[in-house]
């Protein structure tokens, strides 16, 4: 059926939504809801750590070189998975793939190091959920449950990416209209890298 039918059959009205834009407005829908998640979780950390007379400096007890090179290395991998797009819609098979498995290896080298960090912090520093050395209990709480919950987003992300480059490795996902699903793909993880930066920002810095 040609647009002009299928205008027609809707009574003249053509919908401007195609099966490529519902999947960004589900993404998008999607990444509203999860920004209010993590929202709550960074006002809650927020209002008990000024309610509390005995919260420690958090960058003195959990530094800022490693997590600073880890958030360096989800914006790095954040800009390959805009090469990796753009590689898709320009139809170029090699770039899409090079760029793609970056980005896992980001993701991947990411989540190592955040699992050598938690392991320092309970191992080396006694710091728990429920117990540790430098002042309220709840410091080791809402550490590990806000990046705990965004370790989950990186590792959901990293699975999506796996997906889509095992699914695109012969040259599905190129062209203007396929690498639609790759852009969808980079609204996750773009977003994902966004809020590291601020669970970096609130979280390790201020």
């Amino acid at each position: 059926m040609s647009e002009a039918a299928a205008a027609h059959a809707h009574g003249g009205y053509e919908s401007p939504l195609t099966p490529e834009s519902w999947g960004k407005l589900g993404m998008w829908v999607f990444l509203a809801g999860d920004a209010m998640s993590f929202g709550t979780l960074l006002a809650a950390y927020g209002a008990v750590r000024f309610g509390s007379g005995d919260w420690p400096v958090p960058a003195e007890v959990l530094g800022t070189v490693l997590s600073g090179f880890m958030t360096f290395l989800l914006i790095c991998s954040s800009v390959t998975m805009v090469w990796a797009l753009a590689a898709a819609q320009d139809r170029n098979l090699s770039g899409f793939r090079r760029n793609m498995i970056l980005t896992i290896l980001g993701g991947v080298i990411f989540l190592g190091l955040q699992y050598y960090e938690w392991s320092h912090f309970m191992l080396d520093l006694n710091l728990w959920f429920s117990n540790n050395a430098y002042g309220s209990p709840l410091f080791g709480s809402t550490f590990y449950i806000i990046t705990g919950f965004h370790g989950m987003h990186v590792t959901g992300g990293v699975i999506y990416l796996i997906i889509i480059l095992i699914k695109g490795w012969n040259g599905l996902y190129l062209g203007e209209g396929q690498a639609n699903y790759v852009e969808i793909l980079g609204l996750y993880w773009h977003f994902v890298d966004l809020v590291w930066i601020m669970v970096f920002t609130f979280i390790y810095l201020l």
